[in-house]
């Protein structure tokens, strides 16, 4: 093959990152590994992880990280703290810039750069994240059985969430900024027809309120009229979207209007020959840890197949010229 630093080069530690890392290094192919500026990718401001098979008592989210971390390197991953700045993805090999100043060529990149929540910007929410807020109903609701919990958004995602948490919680307030909503009439029917589910119409988190023991409540404002309201709740969950981390790729990977990466359906593949997209990067549909885990596999399985019909490519070539 030619020449490349490396064979697998792979960007971010998440679950779809350190999975990939373990299958590529169980196949020998010796994968290097960045974490990024946030080494365990979401997970790590994640306390209670009770939906990943295997734990059947639940695990700490850093925990759990750190194992996936332990597993990847045990079969010999090299794992770099540091961030991919820049990419080239013109020619072969490959071409990535670690830290804005060293570069690498790899036969193979696997894109595990997963996707961030969007937040509102107030102080409370980092106050209290992981105290009863959160950006994962499929995730946390099953803590807020029972309780009541408030939902903030107005497209497919919040709707969705407030639906899913209404079967769980006493009562789901959802929060909608403007009076009227985002999400397809099918979905806003399934809200407006869930009895469980009150919708606060020109509404506005002004503040979550709580104590040390987590969220107690949410301060509302009216932007029509100006007026403050207090709702009790234990649970706050965003529903205002995801950014997929996959900007310093723009130039060389096709994406859609959001951002996350396009891939040939049933596999990882990207349009650029040799580069991977797996997890929450080119997932807006589940992002789960264990889909993200699932992709990473796929990911690793198909640089591989790569790697080995590109080695067949040149000794064919090689043949050829004799």
């Amino acid at each position: 093959m030619t020449h490349a630093d490396v064979k697998v080069l792979i960007i971010g530690s998440g679950p779809a990152g350190y999975t990939a890392a373990i299958y590529a290094a169980r196949a020998g192919l010796k994968p290097v590994l960045y974490t990024g500026a946030q080494p365990g990718g979401q997970l790590t401001i994640t306390n209670d992880v009770e939906n990943f098979p295997g734990y059947p008592n639940g695990i700490n989210g850093p925990e759990m990280m750190i194992d996936l971390q332990k597993q990847a390197e045990r079969f010999g991953t090299k794992v770099n703290y540091g961030m991919i700045t820049s990419v080239d993805f013109s020619g072969y090999p490959l071409k990535v810039t670690v830290d804005e100043k060293d570069e690498i060529t790899a036969g193979t990149v696997i894109i595990a750069t997963g996707a961030t929540a969007k937040y509102l910007g107030i102080p409370s929410e980092e106050k209290f994240n992981n105290k009863g807020v959160s950006a994962c109903a499929v995730c946390d609701g099953f803590f807020y059985r029972g309780k009541d919990v408030a939902v903030v958004g107005a497209g497919d995602s919040a709707a969705e969430e407030a639906t899913y948490l209404a079967n769980l919680c006493t009562k789901v307030h959802l929060i909608v900024r403007r009076d009227e909503m985002r999400a397809s009439k099918i979905m806003q029917q399934r809200v407006l027809k869930t009895p469980n589910i009150q919708i606060h119409w020109n509404t506005e988190t002004d503040e979550i309120l709580g104590d040390d023991n987590g969220v107690t409540g949410v301060r509302l404002l009216n932007n029509k009229t100006g007026e403050k309201s207090i709702i009790s709740v234990q649970g706050f969950f965003l529903a205002i979207g995801h950014q997929p981390n996959t900007g310093i790729f723009k130039k060389y990977i096709d994406m859609d209007e959001t951002g996350y990466i396009k891939v040939v359906p049933g596999t990882t593949k990207t349009n650029v020959e040799g580069v991977f997209a797996v997890g929450d990067a080119a997932d807006k549909v589940y992002r789960q840890a264990i889909t993200a885990a699932g992709t990473g596999c796929m990911g690793a399985l198909d640089a591989e197949k790569f790697l080995v019909s590109k080695e067949m490519e040149e000794v064919g070539v090689t043949i050829g010229n004799q």
